[in-house]
């Protein structure tokens, strides 16, 4: 039986030529910047997102926390929404590793935090608090429905945080997605933003990695946090040879992503005891919850199991689906048929 996965886009396998570029990867010690594969693929990362620099970091989790400890000292402060993944999903790394204070705003269900009250949370010169020093903003937005922020949203933020002499950092595990969701030219996302991540092993397909983007200064101290949390990973050519790959052949194709999304989400509309905001799905993330009565959430997980199919529970009753590299029209029409077969024995 074919298993058909759809936990995450973190789940794809290496092509071919990712396999081939993994086996022939020149190689050195990056440590000492002798690996000549990740030197390209730092090069080509900062000049694809408009960035002077880029840094390989082995995850988005740890390039999150790498630019967190680089932009704030103990004892100061961060503006994230209370959806972010980097608030919700990375072990509060920023406070366990860094004494970083999270101070916490409610999220938009387009995945936005209002202007005014950004604003609002930024702290004046008093004893009483901390030093706000940095606002976070993730695109696109995983807990909001993979919803990707504009280029307006985000020069908007820039423009408020310089008024305050604040910096700005983009969790843009997704950003290509967002690109092609928008249909802009990805440096529109990035243009104003001081830091950046991107995961090469979610949407891109490549097994390990994502880069850290931002000045050469920034990238200089960037490298030396990575070292604290050992993150200096020597021959590191290995991973870039897949990640040069995933740069130069697989951002096209997510769009391919977002139509197989956008159809599973159509097809989960007509069946009965499930629901979806069908308006909300605007690339390749998708949320719905299980209204019948009839089938416990544990139930459901289990019985989709049993017919090959693999979601993420993410709710009591909320379960996530995501479309990536690997699932294809067919493996769409196996998804609904299995929904429907499960809804209906119940």
């Amino acid at each position: 039986m074919k298993i058909i996965d759809l936990r995450s886009d973190t789940v794809t396998l290496p092509t071919q030529e990712m396999r081939e570029a993994i086996y022939r990867a020149d190689l050195g010690d990056d440590v000492f910047g002798e690996d000549p594969t990740t030197n390209r693929l730092e090069k080509m990362a900062a000049e694809l997102i408009g960035k002077e620099a880029s840094l390989l970091v082995p995850s988005g989790t740890m390039g999150n926390l790498v630019c967190v400890l680089t932009h704030c000292a103990r004892g100061e402060e961060v503006i994230l929404g209370d959806q972010s993944h980097t608030f919700l999903n990375e072990a509060g790394g920023m406070s366990t590793l860094g004494g970083i204070h999270p101070h916490i705003l409610p999220n938009q269900p387009d995945g936005t935090i209002r202007l005014e009250e950004i604003a609002a949370a930024i702290r004046g010169d008093n004893v009483h608090f901390p030093r706000t020093r940095l606002i976070c903003l993730e695109n696109t937005h995983n807990r909001c429905y993979g919803s990707p922020l504009t280029p307006e949203y985000i020069d908007g933020v820039a423009e408020l945080a310089r008024r305050h002499s604040l910096s700005v950092h983009l969790d843009g595990a997704r950003i290509f997605n967002a690109a092609v969701a928008l249909g802009v030219n990805v440096k529109e996302l990035t243009r104003s933003v001081d830091s950046l991540i991107f995961c090469l092993s979610k949407g891109l397909s490549a097994p390990v990695g994502s880069m850290v983007c931002g000045t050469s200064e920034f990238i200089a101290e960037a490298r030396r946090t990575r070292k604290v949390l050992g993150g200096g990973m020597r021959q590191t050519g290995i991973i870039a040879g897949a990640g040069i790959i995933a740069l130069e052949k697989m951002m096209e194709r997510l769009k391919e992503d977002h139509l197989n999304a956008r159809r599973l989400a159509e097809g989960i509309t007509k069946i009965p005891g499930l629901s979806i905001d069908i308006e909300r799905i605007k690339t390749n993330i998708i949320y719905f919850d299980l209204t019948s009565d009839r089938l416990k959430p544990a139930e459901f997980i289990t019985q989709l199991g049993k017919k090959g199919i693999k979601l993420l529970g993410t709710g009591p009753s909320r379960f996530r689906v995501v479309t990536h590299y690997g699932i294809g029209s067919e493996d769409v029409d196996a998804t609904l048929l299995a929904l429907n077969q499960v809804m209906e024995e119940a």
